[in-house]
């Protein structure tokens, strides 16, 4: 029998014969929703009227737990897939420990900020955002950077990014954040990128992410390594001291090897010769005693200065610009294990905004509030149960007393008859702790507002620190993100897309605007001939939500630009030494004791593996061979003299690959006065000048010399200096 299905629009019901085929297509179509034209409504079929802001006290004031509707919206959310981590779900991590310099009584009670002579274990996990486990290390993507500290008090979690502010301003937005920049749910494509519709869709009608673009669309978004990137609490908290004197607090980790980053072309290659890039690289260091080092800053804001800057402190997209408040830097930490299983450390690692101590409390952030609740609700069912505090790596180093009992994978065998209080049988315990015996003690704060979803009339300038950010960086940091932006709009097909994008990127900066739309051929729109902000509520005043014209307090912040970050060492720094049969061993030894000595890592590559005879008719063992290795998986090249290997060398297409990639992506590059045949083989060639002083060359970082000992130490200098960007501005080098 033929199946057939007819509807009845009169009654909207399905009427269909009595086939199991037709049973089975009428089921689908029941739950196959069309939302064109629909209202939105929670699960339970009650129309939403306002799907863009938490119910606060108060515009300013904390997010109410009476807020069915952003907890449905989100309790969905965490438990969309498993047992993955939604976002976050690709990591690396290690052990360590925290030192404080000199005790921050004056500012909290935190215990573990008290005594310079207490080590505080720590286990640190960094990670992509949007990707899965399997994707690649080298994404365009913000990085997470989550630190477990174990202290005498419990266990606090400052749970941060690479990036000092955030896309949204409210935790309501974060699943459609994250629904927009995850693979489009029609074809699952593409992984772990936001260069397609969806995302820019979203962020070109939520001009609140203008901010947080600059960051993702800049060179912070492809870190050298982990151990090269700052990590940043994203959220204002708050300290308190024992006195109850409460203070504003933005946390910060300064990596004591720098800040620096990979050319994309750089990252895109990467993650084909290495997806593990990263992974491998805090793996590899740790494991050679390399430790990475951070020490941990804090800007603090005196409560009765709460309202004295020109943005608002529990704005999540701001940041405190350190000429206003300096970081002081009040600690170090210190990676020195790695994890001794992936699953058990990394993997099942849980951290939570919420883990805080005593002498450490929150604000009403409405993105901080909403992590509160979503962090716990995501644990729950990705490690099964309420117990994955007591799996080992989450376990705090002091005892657990409470009447929390029994559940899914329970490891304590809690004994006696009461698990309630308050008690008689059990003698009254577990007491509660007062103030004076370490009990957490929540800040006392006024709230007297009206209930209300409301955004805060303080939190609408969108730009002016979208423009601080870009009007910080160097030349060729900003042409960095001019070619972001129009690699991640070219991926974009809506051409509508692309014009409110460029609408947006008008009120940061007009040339930024200029040159992206010149890049994708399209004319620059009227700015103000649209509106730009499509988050409102459906009875909200349209005017009242679009961004306010703000001009910031500075032009320019030094922070902001890793122009001025630490190039004063090659330490963990990857050389590439090519060679071949006939290589000058005593050239080869030199620049290696050299550089090691610097704490740089030295590798020989050859045309074979094994191993390479020298001019001496020694054996010098190859680390690799140009099958494997890529010019991308170093930080600068050197050619050794002698003859027969620089005619082998000058004959290999893949070593003048290896170069001329090198010389692209900016990277000191080094010869022996000998290898000059080599040099000449390559596209680069003609920016060789044999008469330059080697200080001259040294200031493009492409060095010649016979003399080793004078080119190994200026090797050493402008290997220090990272990178030579402006090699970019001719951007034929064909590699």
């Amino acid at each position: 029998m033929k199946s057939k299905i007819v509807t009845d629009k009169k009654s909207e019901k399905i009427v269909h014969n009595a086939t199991a085929e037709n049973a089975k297509v009428a089921t689908l179509a029941k739950y196959t929703t069309d939302a064109d034209n629909a209202f939105m409504t929670t699960n339970n079929g009650v129309r939403i009227n306002d799907d863009q802001n938490t119910l606060k006290a108060g515009s300013r004031g904390p997010s109410l737990l009476e807020d069915f509707i952003f907890r449905e919206k989100m309790t969905h959310f965490d438990h969309e897939r498993i047992p993955e981590r939604i976002v976050h779900a690709r990591g690396s991590a290690a052990h360590g420990v925290f030192k404080v310099y000199e005790s921050q009584s004056s500012l909290t009670a935190a215990g573990f900020l008290q005594d310079p002579g207490t080590e505080t274990p720590v286990f640190v996990r960094f990670s992509t955002v949007a990707g899965s486990r399997g994707s690649s290390d080298l994404a365009r993507d913000a990085r997470g950077f989550a630190v477990k500290f174990y202290t005498q008090e419990g266990n606090f979690d400052l749970v941060g990014n690479n990036m000092h502010v955030f896309f949204i301003q409210d935790a309501m937005k974060f699943p459609d954040l994250i629904h927009a920049v995850k693979p489009e749910p029609d074809n699952e494509m593409p992984q772990a990128a936001s260069a397609h519709d969806t995302f820019w869709d979203f962020i070109s009608i939520m001009p609140e992410s203008a901010h947080m673009i600059m960051w993702v669309m800049s060179d912070r978004a492809i870190p050298r390594s982990l151990r090269m990137m700052e990590g940043f609490g994203v959220h204002t908290f708050r300290f308190i001291n024992a006195e109850g004197v409460a203070c504003f607090v933005k946390f910060h980790w300064k990596p004591l090897l720098g800040v620096h980053s990979v050319a994309w072309d750089e990252a895109q290659n990467i993650s084909g010769k290495d997806s593990d890039f990263h992974r491998r690289d805090l793996w590899d260091a740790i494991e050679n005693g390399n430790f990475p080092e951070w020490e941990l800053g804090i800007q603090i804001v005196p409560e009765a200065d709460e309202h004295k800057f020109d943005f608002d402190l529990l704005d999540p997209t701001k940041l405190i610009p350190e000429e206003l408040v300096p970081v002081h830097r009040i600690g170090k930490m210190t990676l020195n294990r790695n994890p001794d299983n992936f699953f058990a450390e990394t993997e099942q690692v849980a951290f939570h905004v919420g883990n805080i101590v005593p002498g450490i409390d929150f604000t009403n952030d409405p993105l901080l509030q909403g992590r509160l609740f979503s962090y716990t609700d995501t644990q729950l069912i990705r490690l099964g149960g309420p117990n994955f505090h007591e799996i080992p790596i989450n376990r705090p180093v002091v005892p657990v007393f409470n009447n929390q009992r029994d559940g899914h994978m329970r490891q304590t065998i809690n004994k006696g008859k009461a698990s309630y209080n308050p008690n008689t049988i059990g003698g009254g315990c577990p007491f509660q702790a007062g103030k004076m015996d370490g009990g957490f003690i929540s800040h006392t704060e006024r709230i007297d507002a009206y209930k209300i979803r409301e955004r805060s009339a303080s939190f609408f300038d969108h730009f002016s620190q979208a423009k601080l950010f870009y009007n910080s960086q160097a030349g060729y940091e900003k042409q960095h993100i001019i070619n972001a932006l129009s690699f991640e709009l070219g991926k974009v097909l809506s051409e509508d897309i692309k014009v409110r994008m460029l609408r947006i990127l008008q009120h940061i900066d007009k040339d930024l605007a200029i040159n992206v739309g010149q890049n994708m051929r399209i004319d620059l729109p009227d700015k103000n001939d649209a509106m730009l902000n499509h988050s409102i509520p459906a009875d909200g005043d349209p005017e009242k939500y679009q961004p306010v014209t703000k001009k910031s307090s500075l032009t320019k912040s030094a922070a902001l630009s890793m122009v001025h970050t630490v190039k004063d060492t090659i330490k963990t720094r990857k050389v590439a030494i090519l060679a071949a049969d006939g290589a000058s061993k005593a050239s080869i030894e030199s620049m290696k004791e050299t550089i090691t000595n610097a704490g740089g890592v030295v590798e020989i590559i050859a045309p074979l593996q094994g191993y390479i005879i020298a001019d001496d008719a020694s054996k010098i063992p190859v680390d690799n061979s140009f099958l494997i290795a890529a010019s991308v998986l170093y930080d600068a090249v050197y050619v050794p003299g002698g003859t027969n290997s620089i005619a082998t060398l000058a004959g290999e297409p893949d070593a003048i690959h290896f170069l001329n990639e090198a010389y692209k992506h900016c990277k000191a590059i080094a010869a022996d006065e000998q290898a000059l045949q080599v040099l000449n083989a390559t596209y680069f060639n003609k920016k060789i000048q044999t008469n330059d002083t080697l200080k001259k060359m040294q200031e493009h970082g492409l060095l010649v010399s016979d003399d080793i000992e004078l080119l190994s130490q200026s090797f050493i200098i402008a290997i220090g200096k990272h990178r030579f960007w402006e090699r970019e501005l001719n951007r034929t080098v064909p590699a």
